[in-house]
């Protein structure tokens, strides 16, 4: 099973590879290259660091860079099954932070429901051999009455 972090850092990182395709593939890999090499932001520390990453945009794009930013949110919320619903003057790491809180509180949902199911089972479990042991108890007392006697 994948750590919940790395998880949503994974749907990050896709979402932002497919916002970049927009550049064309050497023009996401130009960015990929110039955020590392002139704002020492890699790739996989992006989804740590979603301000710095903005603002590296914003140094290359100016104000191009909300454009790209709101093609990576579309995607980030597309792939959490959430809907993006676009907000003036908010920052992007803003959005980051606040559909990176719904996934946390979205997987702790499904941890606590495979959990209850599991000691639901385990319940049913202790039942049932609880209730089928009976029977063999009445019929050992039936077959050895001889020593009741």
């Amino acid at each position: 099973m994948v750590e919940k972090g790395k998880a949503f850092d994974k749907l990050f990182i896709e979402a932002v590879d497919e916002g970049l395709t927009v550049l064309g593939e050497s023009g996401r890999q130009m960015i990929f290259f110039h955020l590392e090499n002139s704002y020492s932001i890699k790739k996989h520390k992006i989804p740590k660091k979603p301000e710095a990453f903005a603002t590296g945009l914003e140094k290359i794009f100016g104000a191009g860079a909300s454009v790209i930013e709101k093609l990576i949110l579309k995607s980030l919320y597309s792939k959490l099954g959430l809907k993006y619903e676009d907000r003036e003057e908010r920052p992007f790491a803003e959005y980051v932070n606040e559909v990176k809180e719904a996934d946390d509180a979205k997987e702790a949902k499904q941890d606590n429901r495979r959990r209850s199911s599991s000691s639901n089972r385990q319940s049913l479990e202790v039942r049932s051999s609880q209730q089928s042991s009976i029977p063999c108890m009445e019929m050992e007392k039936e077959d050895f009455s001889y020593f009741y006697r």
